[in-house]
Formats: C-alpha cells, sequence, structure tokens
C-alpha cells in the first residue's frame, strides 16, 4: 500500500489553492504540511530520484548558483527538480518534490534532484537526500541572532561533511573556513564515465576545489567585513598573498602550514564590467574556455565557478558549463533589470557586510551621480540586529551618490549610516513605506535607479511589482 500518496496529495492540493487566492507561502508550505503528514518525506520521495540529488549552500549566491547549475545540466539532456524559486529550508525542498510527484509519489518528472539549501538546515535535508555531490560556496557574518558566530555553522558543516562518506564535495578553496572541511576527503574525483546524457557515476568521498587566480583583482588589504582571519586549527592569523572578496583568497598559516589548496577549477584573466556583466577564462582539467558571463561581479565570478565544479562532479562537459553559464538569466533581485515606468531598474539584494561590499564595488564601476534606493528591514528572516551596515564600507559610493531614497523599517538607520558615509544630508531622504519610497525613488530622476533591499525587503518589493503588472509574484 503506498501510504505515502494521500499525504502527497495533500500537499499538493495546498499548494494550488495557495496559488488560486494570490498568497505567499507556495513554495514552502505545500512541504510543511508534507513533513508534518511523513517526516521522511524528503527521504522516501529523493528515492525515485534516478541520477540522485545535488545540494548547495553558502551564505551569499544560492539561488544564483543553483540557477547556473540547473542552466548548465540542461545542456545536458538533464531533467531535474528543483526548488527554483529559492525556497531552501526543509519545507521548501518538500515542496519541490511533491509538486514533480506523479502517481502518489510513485514517480517523479526529473531525474536529478537540485536543491539549494539554508545554512541551518543543511544537516537536516542532507540526512534525508543523501546527495550524490554538495556545494559548500562560502561563510559570511550574516543573520548573528539565528546562526551565532561563523565557527558554529562550520562545525556543524564539519561534522556534515564528516558523515557524508559517498558524497563528492565541492568546495570554495579561497574562503579558509570552507576548505578545511575537506581535508579529511581524499583529493579529487574517481572513476567513471559519461553515459550519452546521463550523468557521470563517481566514487563517493572525494572532493573538489574551485578558486580565482587573477591578482590583478587582489585588494590592498583585508576588509573590515572579513570574518575568517584566523586558522580554524591553531588560532594564529592568516597570511595573504591574495585577498580577493572579504576574507577570500590565497592565504597561508605561519604558523602551522595550512594553506590554500590548489583548485582544479579556476577562474583566471576576470572582466569586471559594472552593473551588466563579467568575463573571464575557466580553466578545468578538461582545458579552457572563455565565458562571457550576463551577470556582474566578482560575486558570480565565485557563483560561476561553484556551478561549473559541481556540474563537472555530476558530468557536465565543459562546452555545456560554458553554454549553460552564458545563458544564465539573473533570479529577482539578484543583478536583475527592469524597466519601472521607463526608468531601469537594477535590484541587488544586499543582506550582510561582505556581499554589500561586492555590490558597492560593483556599482562604483558605473560612474557618478547615481540614484539608489536603499531598503533596510529588520524582520526575523533579515536578522533583528542591522548593526551590520557599519561594517560595510558605503564609503566607496559616497562622492558618487546623487540621491538615495531610503525605506523600510529600518530606512533612518540607513541613511544616518550613509550621513556618516560622507553623503550630503541634502541628498538623502527617509520614506519608510516600501510603495512610496519607490515611487518617490522613481520620480527623482530618469537615469538608471539602483535598488537594494535586504531579504525580506527584496520579497515585500517583488510582491508590490506582481501587484502592479510588473512581475510574477514571487510564489508562483
Amino acid at each position: 500500500m503506498n501510504l505515502l500518496g494521500p499525504k502527497v496529495a495533500a500537499a499538493k492540493a495546498v499548494g494550488t489553492l495557495v496559488r488560486a487566492v494570490g498568497r505567499g507561502g507556495g513554495t514552502s508550505l505545500p512541504g510543511k504540511v508534507l513533513t508534518r503528514l511523513e517526516p521522511h518525506a524528503i527521504g522516501l520521495l529523493a528515492r525515485r530520484l534516478e541520477h540522485g540529488s545535488a545540494v548547495i549552500s553558502a551564505t551569499n549566491g544560492k539561488t544564483t548558483t543553483a540557477a547556473m547549475t540547473a542552466s548548465i545540466l540542461s545542456r545536458t539532456g538533464e531533467t531535474l527538480v528543483h526548488n527554483q524559486a529559492g525556497a531552501n529550508m526543509a519545507g521548501g525542498v518538500a515542496s519541490a518534490l511533491a509538486a514533480a510527484s506523479r502517481h502518489g509519489g510513485r514517480e517523479l518528472t526529473g531525474k536529478l534532484g537540485l536543491f539549494e539549501v539554508d545554512e541551518f538546515w543543511l544537516g537536516p535535508v542532507v540526512r534525508e537526500l543523501a546527495p550524490r555531490a554538495m556545494l559548500l560556496g562560502n561563510l559570511f557574518r550574516d543573520q548573528l541572532d539565528r546562526f551565532g558566530e561563523l565557527e558554529i555553522i562550520a562545525d556543524r558543516w564539519a561534522e556534515i561533511a564528516a558523515a557524508a562518506a559517498r558524497t563528492v564535495l565541492v568546495l570554495n578553496a579561497d574562503d579558509p573556513l570552507i576548505a578545511d572541511l575537506g581535508r579529511a576527503h581524499p583529493v579529487g574525483l574517481a572513476g567513471g564515465r559519461r553515459r550519452s546524457s546521463q550523468p557521470a557515476v563517481f566514487a563517493g568521498g572525494h572532493r573538489l576545489y574551485f578558486g580565482v587566480d587573477d591578482d590583478s583583482l587582489a585588494l590592498p588589504e583585508l576588509q573590515h567585513a572579513a570574518d575568517s582571519k584566523h586558522c580554524r586549527r591553531c588560532g594564529h592569523p592568516y597570511a595573504y598573498e591574495a585577498i580577493y572578496l572579504a576574507h577570500l583568497g590565497r592565504y597561508t598559516c605561519p604558523h602551522c602550514g595550512t594553506r590554500r589548496p590548489e583548485p582544479a577549477v579556476v577562474a583566471r584573466s576576470v572582466e569586471l564590467r559594472g552593473i551588466r556583466s563579467a568575463a573571464f577564462t575557466l580553466h578545468v582539467p578538461e582545458g579552457d574556455v572563455r565565458v562571457e558571463l550576463p551577470l556582474p561581479g566578482l560575486y558570480n565570478v565565485y557563483n560561476a565557478l561553484g556551478a561549473a565544479a559541481l556540474s563537472i562532479a555530476l558530468g557536465a562537459p565543459l562546452d555545456a558549463v560554458a553554454a549553460g553559464l552564458e545563458a544564465v538569466a539573473p533570479a529577482f533581485g539578484r543583478s536583475e533589470t527592469l524597466d519601472l515606468g521607463g526608468r531601469p531598474t537594477s535590484i541587488l539584494l544586499v543582506k550582510n557586510p561582505a556581499g554589500a561590499n561586492e555590490v558597492l564595488r560593483t556599482l562604483v564601476l558605473e560612474g557618478e551621480q547615481l540614484d539608489l534606493f536603499g531598503i533596510l528591514n529588520d524582520n526575523i528572516a533579515d536578522g533583528r540586529d542591522v548593526s551590520w551596515v557599519w561594517d560595510a564600507d558605503w564609503e566607496l559610493l559616497a562622492s558618487s551618490v546623487r540621491r538615495m531614497t531610503c525605506s523600510g523599517t529600518r530606512a533612518a538607520e540607513l541613511a544616518l549610516r550613509m550621513k556618516y558615509a560622507g553623503v550630503d544630508e541634502a541628498r538623502l531622504s527617509v520614506i519608510n513605506p516600501l510603495r512610496d519610497g519607490l515611487d518617490a525613488a522613481l520620480a527623482n530622476g530618469t537615469g538608471p535607479l539602483y535598488a537594494l533591499p535586504t531579504y525580506t525587503a527584496l520579497l515585500e518589493l517583488r510582491d508590490l511589482l506582481a501587484e502592479r503588472g510588473q512581475v510574477q509574484g514571487h510564489w508562483r
């Protein structure tokens, strides 16, 4: 008897009802219902995935990296079950599996599961999925009231990695905390040949590193927002040969000798082209290829490297990797540009110091006289403590701001931070309601507008634009 079938049907009915009434939550509520009815629903459904599953987690870039990976794998003929709406807790993963279920959960519409997973939920989800490959992209300080200090997450992830003996670990060599997770695993990938469009079959328990190798991008010193400055093994400060992004770079511990692993998937000759795009030469064991990435910033180069490495671990050839990266479209709020009433508006999520700094670093390339719309919330999903805005280097943009409208629950705090960064008070306005703030920001100028929302502000903005018919709602 298929006892799971009625429970899957109930979850799918909840999703249909939520979407019919036009309310948010349709991406995770069905899964919450399903896992309440059957706590092991994720594992039971995942067993129907003929090619297994892959998991992506990171503080920054999960949604974009997953979209890049999906774009690559679709070019190999792979069919996916993917939580592409970005609902990345257990409920979101269960919802994606339920939505793909047919015949009472006995079959799924895709053969490979591709799931982005929240940092806090990684352990429970991985235990259910038993993934073939797991990409761990970065760890940055974020939502301290929820996650605690980075070392807490790193310790949890170390336990997860150690227990995943049959999982290929795809790791960012440039992030010391991430690189350290793979030191107990064998180097490289083993065995396997591609069988037509099916993914390669690799022996478990191996690691594959990716990283940047381009000293033209190196920063002169560690940023104030850098987090992992000390060796996790002995506590001694790292010495850096090159610093690329926050604490990411080429490093060594002078005390115990721990150093950045040599990555097999590498970005060289990187070009950053402001808000529009980036380009780099992708080096992999199979060869080199130039990639024209339609997304901006070094942070997206790192996302692309992670997606490339994960896809290679799953058997994708180099030509599919390059084609998939060049065809990827930005997810909402991740460097997407919309026409709002005739005004081009780029939306760039900012939620922690390291991520904000990379967005600011990208905007600097756009020149002078920038119009900004900053939205700072302190809801639970943002983190109640917004003191992180004082660690981000807003000074980078101070001389370039023509006008900045500040909205959200902590709009005044953001405006104060910009004042201390050096922006003249006359160029700042505080309009707390997002709806009114957006209207004011759009009305005050004709050139590009750059919206910088925190996480819940991004969802509110999406809902507002959906209400106005300018985008589809985030729950679709």
